[in-house]
């Protein structure tokens, strides 16, 4: 089990030094995004550089007092939780993570802190998903990830793009996300259409958008883009039924959360070839498993999970986590979720 150990200038607590897992750090950024020193100094702290299994974890974090997570990179499930007893303090990016059972966690004793969203470097650093949706948009159309591939294998040009001029984008979600990316296909010349359960007519005319009902969406698109939060009511949300409206040209970018697409359906398509192509930074299992069919498709972009993986973010999250370990460190626990974990 690969992982990178940090020395600590530590202090003992008592008998007890506290230990404090950062998972999923796969970039190997966390220690040089901000400075972990007050917590250092009273802690060891280990660096898990790559993504563990339950039975991994279990195996791997007994001993552990504080976990911080990154995102929903790893799930903590009930038999997860259950099986760490020595854990007491979890630090997530959100208020909430779908896979952290945060009624198991308060049964447990386990505190859940939340970052200092009054934070403004969170808004500073918000616009790298949208970036990162406009950049896979354009690579997907071009083709960059297949003809990158060429070149490297010693190959030359076999692919026609699309240009972004004069099309139409279609926007799954009228949100921040949403809002942004109506803002750079503006400025591509991109006529652009939306739809979400809740998008009303005044606030996509507010928006600069038009409005349309979701069969016409995937009707007119050239690109949907997707730009929802994963519940109830969005997975499955795009399934066979809307991939067969779209266009055989037509292109779908998911950097939402992967179980809004039907996958299975999805790959049906491009296989197919009933639609042109994806662009995915989102799956239903991640990481993506290496014998997964997507990583085998030609007309398929992908990229791991990096909507909000950028310098500027993770400095702000990991410097909120150092303060959320080091209050809980001083016995004053602060912005936590779960108020009632505090009664065990």
């Amino acid at each position: 089990m690969p992982i990178t150990p940090v020395p600590t200038n530590k202090k003992a607590t008592g008998n007890h030094t506290p230990k404090v897992a950062i998972l999923d750090d796969y970039a190997r950024v966390a220690l040089d995004l901000a400075d972990w020193s007050p917590v250092q100094n009273r802690a060891d702290v280990t660096v898990f550089d790559r993504h563990l299994s339950e039975d991994e974890a279990v195996e791997a974090l007994q001993s552990f007092d504080v976990v911080c997570t990154l995102r929903e990179r790893m799930a903590f499930p009930r038999t997860l939780i259950e099986r760490l007893p020595n854990l007491k303090l979890m630090t997530i990016v959100g208020m909430s993570l779908t896979n952290l059972d945060m009624a198991a966690a308060s049964e447990c004793g386990v505190l859940v802190a939340h970052p200092n969203f009054a934070n403004p470097g969170f808004a500073a650093a918000g616009n790298g998903v949208p970036e990162l949706a406009w950049g896979l948009m354009m690579a997907t159309v071009r083709n960059l990830a297949e003809e990158h591939r060429r070149m490297r294998e010693g190959g030359w040009q076999a692919t026609v793009g699309m240009t972004l001029h004069g099309k139409t984008l279609g926007l799954l979600g009228l949100g921040r996300l949403g809002k942004r990316m109506n803002e750079y296909a503006k400025v591509f010349g991109m006529k652009v259409i939306a739809w979400s359960q809740n998008l009303t007519d005044e606030a996509a005319a507010t928006a600069g958008v038009r409005r349309v009902e979701k069969e016409t969406l995937f009707k007119e698109a050239d690109v949907i883009s997707i730009g929802l939060v994963l519940s109830e009511r969005t997975r499955g949300l795009v399934a066979a039924p809307e991939l067969a409206l779209m266009k055989p040209s037509a292109y779908l970018i998911n950097i939402s959360r992967g179980p809004i697409v039907d996958e299975a359906a999805l790959i049906a398509a491009l296989r197919a070839g009933r639609i042109a192509g994806a662009g995915l930074d989102v799956y239903d299992v991640e990481p993506l498993p290496s014998d997964h069919p997507l990583r085998s498709l030609p007309n398929v972009t992908l990229s791991p999970h990096l909507g909000y993986v950028t310098r500027e973010l993770l400095s702000v999250v990991y410097s909120d986590t150092v303060e959320a370990v080091a209050a809980w460190l001083d016995g004053k626990p602060v912005r936590i979720v779960n108020r009632e974990a505090l009664q065990h």
